[in-house]
């Protein structure tokens, strides 16, 4: 996927479209994420659908939930789905600064061989 440790650095066009690429794929997980918390909220906890949603997007911005489920079942959702959500910005901070990550120290590498 990424360029090797002999090949040149990656022309900042390409670059460009490798970072929005990712983009995508971070923004693809946070939709998917997103949709089970709404489905989850609505099926276990007992919400309409835009309480469900509402609640989902609250949880992953780091607020909290929006309303609470009466069933203990879906307050064993939505603590696994807290828990699940904290993994998935984890993740989704590693997918958009990977790219980030790599040119820096492909940088170094190329910097290294050039002495």
């Amino acid at each position: 996927m990424y360029e090797s440790r002999n090949e040149p650095l990656l022309h900042p066009a390409q670059f460009r479209r490798r970072m929005l690429r990712h983009v995508g794929y971070a923004l693809l997980l946070v939709a998917v994420t997103l949709l089970v918390g709404a489905l989850g909220g609505h099926y276990l906890g007992g919400h309409t659908w835009h309480d469900a949603w509402m609640s989902a997007a609250f949880v992953i911005g780091g607020i909290g939930t929006y309303v609470l489920p009466d069933s203990s079942i879906g307050k064993a959702f939505s603590a696994v789905y807290g828990f699940f959500v904290g993994l998935v910005v984890m993740a989704t901070l590693g997918v958009v600064l990977a790219p980030i990550a790599h040119r820096i120290m492909h940088k170094f590498h190329l910097d290294e061989t050039d002495d």
